[in-house]
Order: structure tokens, then C-alpha cells, then sequence
């Protein structure tokens, strides 16, 4: 059986940075820290996954970095949604409830 914990769907965790990112700017840490909170410890994102992510956000206009200092005193990346972003999360999240709608018919079928 699958573990959600270690793997997501493609394009979900793009999903899961924008939407984490409404709340407030974060370091790549702190966005993976509050995956793993929001989802009551099931969703867990490896830093291999979760840079590439950020990178990968940035290159598209969706979020920007600018550097600063983190709570625990290192200097860190922190990342802020766009307005692109925002419109981006706002279509992602449309696609997401559609594409899970249909994944509950099949799966409810009888």
C-alpha cells in the first residue's frame, strides 16, 4: 500500500506551496513544516522535492525569494506569493476539487 506521507500527486505540491504561502512569507523549512501541520502530520515534502518545487514556482512568476533571517537566527530564503501566484492558486485549486470529485465518484461506485 501506498504511503501519502512520501508520495504526492504530480502538481499537487505546487498546489500545497501556493496555498501555504497565503498565510505569510516562509522559508523552504518553514513551507515543508507547515504542509506537514496543516495536514496533521500526514503530508510530509523531502527537501529533494520541495527546492526543485520553489525553483520551479519562481522560474513561472508565482512566487518571489527574497533573503532574510529566519527565527532560529540563519539567514534563509523566504518566499511570498505573486499576484500571478494568487491567480494560479485560485485555478489550481479549482482543477484540484474537480479532478478529487471525480476521484470520490469512481471510488464510491458500486
Amino acid at each position: 500500500m501506498s504511503d501519502p506521507r512520501s508520495d504526492l500527486l504530480q502538481g499537487t505540491l505546487d498546489l500545497l506551496i501556493l496555498k501555504t504561502l497565503t498565510l505569510e512569507p516562509l522559508h523552504g523549512w518553514g513551507i515543508a513544516k507547515r504542509i506537514q501541520q496543516l495536514s496533521a502530520e500526514v503530508l510530509r515534502v523531502g527537501q529533494g522535492s520541495l527546492y526543485p518545487a520553489l525553483y520551479r514556482l519562481e522560474d513561472r512568476g508565482w512566487i518571489k525569494a527574497a533573503w532574510g533571517i529566519s527565527p532560529e537566527g540563519r539567514k534563509a530564503k523566504f518566499y511570498q506569493l505573486t499576484p500571478a501566484g494568487r491567480r494560479q492558486l485560485v485555478a489550481e485549486t479549482e482543477g484540484w476539487r474537480l479532478f478529487s470529485g471525480a476521484m470520490n465518484q469512481v471510488l464510491q461506485a458500486t
